[in-house]
């Protein structure tokens, strides 16, 4: 039948099909991998996925990014609540919605937000904040309300910074989710979800890269080489990349690098390597490792009086920072992010009609797609280097 059907009679038969689910949505069984301990495997188990209550809407995953902030979880330098279903870079299609939802309907393409955008507290009113106050960067696992929408073996599992897609079917709040446009691909603007929209508005939103100027990124994965991407749209002339592992560095130069070193190659401190290099002119550094000394490293490697420097990567948990005064006394500015400074709601489906428009390519990020039951694989990748982004798709 589909191949006597138009694309848009097709998108409008979903729609419909959806949006009598909605009205009938109960528990639905699916499979999802859940944390059970800290420093444990995944296990794949089947659970319940309650119906979406006021405010909420209940999303098909198609595709997900596995991103080192989950690692972090499995790890224990990330706070969470176990047992949870972790994952946060998604895209996945509308099933149905609660009483009150009227930004997105079912069928609708979507991107779940782990930074949540509610439009009416003071971070998401100001026109320079993002951090909204409905956040869960503390591990609370749960919805507004207060209480999970899933359950395994009779247990209650936490959800994950909003989002939790390492699911077939997930819950998230109305607030933390995206309608983009049904073209997009996806298994490629999930990354829009996290890692690309990090780096990316790192430079472009948060650091506010000029053009002609000289960049300089410390920290090659994923979010890194999306700093890069995001530098070299803002018209900056120059931009160097730094990491130990020289593996890195041809796809560094691939997506907009015009060079790139390794701290191991010179006895002198980075900052007066990048001095001698540059004329002492970096204007802007970027920290993407989430590493206390290479934040102070980056720091020091930007122009003492009108540099920027951006700490872009996570800083580890209960961890205190020393730095010499002198280095912001001068006229440094100090800078930090979160999600790159990008308002979710409405900045996440201006790019991903930018991405339609091929204003930057996604391909260069993603090095494995993989089916979602083989996601300890996606780690292994992960945690052994030899991936940048692994995407599951279920």
């Amino acid at each position: 039948i589909k191949c006597f059907m138009s694309r848009h009679t097709v998108r409008e038969t979903l729609s419909m099909v959806f949006q009598r689910m909605s009205v009938e949505a109960g528990v639905i069984k699916c499979k999802a991998a859940v944390l059970w301990e800290q420093k444990q495997p995944f296990s794949i188990e089947e659970i319940e996925v309650a119906p979406p209550k006021t405010k909420e809407v209940r999303i098909k995953i198609l595709a997900t990014g596995i991103c080192r902030t989950d690692d972090h979880v499995i790890k224990g330098t990330m706070v969470s609540k176990f047992p949870v279903i972790v994952g946060h870079e998604a895209t996945g299609i509308v099933e149905s919605i609660g009483e009150g939802v009227t930004t997105v309907k079912p069928g609708d393409k979507v991107i779940p937000l782990f930074l949540p955008q509610c439009r009416e507290c003071n971070a998401c009113r100001n026109p320079d904040g993002n951090l909204c106050i409905r956040s869960d960067i503390t591990g609370r696992g749960v919805l507004a309300d207060g209480t999970t929408r899933f359950t395994c073996k009779g247990k209650p599992v936490h959800h994950f910074m909003n989002t939790s897609t390492f699911t077939e079917y997930t819950v998230v709040d109305e607030s933390s989710v995206a309608k983009i446009d049904d073209a997009a691909p996806p298994e490629k603007v999930c990354l829009i979800g996290c890692g690309f929209s990090t780096g990316y508005g790192a430079a472009v939103k948060t650091g506010k890269v000029k053009p002609g100027s000289t960049c300089v990124v410390f920290g090659l994965g994923g979010v890194g080489l999306s700093v890069i991407m995001g530098c070299k749209s803002a018209g900056a002339s120059r931009i160097i990349g730094i990491d130990l592992n020289k593996d890195k560095f041809e796809k560094a130069m691939a997506v907009g690098a015009t060079e790139c070193i390794s701290p191991n190659d010179s006895t002198k401190p980075i900052s007066e390597v990048l001095s001698e290099m540059t004329g002492n002119n970096v204007g802007y550094t970027f920290e993407v490792i989430g590493h206390l000394e290479t934040m102070i490293d980056a720091l020091a490697s930007c122009h003492m009086n009108y540099g920027t420097s951006v700490v872009v990567g996570a800083p580890p948990s209960a961890k205190m920072l020393t730095y010499d005064p002198m280095l912001l006394f001068t006229g440094r500015t100090w800078k930090g992010c979160v999600f790159g400074g990008l308002k979710s709601r409405d900045d996440v489906p201006k790019l991903v009609t930018e991405f339609l428009a091929k204003k930057f390519d996604l391909d260069q990020l993603i090095t494995h797609v993989l089916p979602f039951k083989k996601i300890s694989e996606g780690f292994e990748l992960l945690n052994s280097g030899q991936s940048i982004r692994t995407v599951l798709m279920f």
